[in-house]
């Protein structure tokens, strides 16, 4: 007889979303469009988190809404938990210390990993959403260099606006330049950088068109939560 165990409300989904409160566009690619994914996600709304409160006031008096958040995804079966936005970084401490599983909270937890993937003298570089609020304190609490070049999708006509204000349609090819036109800025500006992480959770759907305008490995919040989510159910193989 084979013997199951319960105790969760949800199952085989390990990885639990903290969804910030917005009704912006996802496109396939966005972590909050679930057709994204290879495996199933739970996915929670942190109400009151905007994406402005997010970036523009540093995330202030979110602390108990995105813990809570955490917490109802754990007790629905996640596994892990990450986010919708990659500025919250400066909330992974907070998360791990809290909800009691792995916390990959901001794509940029990737760029020391990628680092060490370069040869001598090349670094990573970020396109972000809005460069001028990117400070190194978002970076260092994601375990990266406080100096790591940064620049972001705010002098575009589209990306930007669009996700900062909540509107609710997204051109996607505009969307796409703007990604595209940052990255370009960031390799003329910073000519050693080797790799480019993207820290918006919305970009993954325009890594591709980034890595072929500027000839480098691109990583997003995609390739991080792949990576996540093959750690906290492992898969199995043929035993023969």
């Amino acid at each position: 007889m084979t013997i199951i165990e319960g105790g969760r409300n949800i199952y085989e989904a390990a990885v639990g979303v903290i969804v910030l409160d917005t009704k912006l566009p996802r496109a396939h690619g966005d972590i909050a469009n679930a057709r994204t994914w290879p495996f199933p996600m739970l996915y929670r709304v942190a109400r009151g988190a905007s994406a402005h409160v997010v970036v523009h006031e540093r995330g202030q008096g979110l602390s108990k809404i995105l813990v809570d958040t955490a917490k109802e995804l754990v007790a629905s079966g996640a596994r892990g938990i990450t986010t919708t936005g990659g500025f919250l970084s400066l909330f992974q401490q907070e998360l791990s210390a809290e909800c009691g599983v792995p916390v990959a909270s901001s794509s940029l937890m990737q760029v020391p990993l990628v680092q060490n993937l370069l040869p001598p003298g090349r670094r990573v570089g970020v396109v972000t959403v809005q460069g001028a609020r990117l400070g190194p304190d978002h970076l260092i609490a994601a375990g990266a260099p406080g100096d790591t070049p940064v620049v972001g999708t705010e002098e575009g006509e589209e990306l930007t606006r669009v996700l900062l204000k909540g509107e609710a349609t997204l051109d996607l090819v505009k969307a796409e330049r703007d990604v595209v036109d940052a990255g370009k800025r960031l390799v003329e500006r910073h000519p050693d950088v080797g790799a480019i992480v993207l820290e918006c959770h919305n970009m993954a759907p325009y890594a591709a068109a980034l890595s072929r305008a500027v000839r480098l490995p691109v990583y997003d919040l995609y390739s991080f939560i792949v990576w996540f989510q093959a750690g906290l159910q492992p898969r199995e193989f043929d035993k023969r």
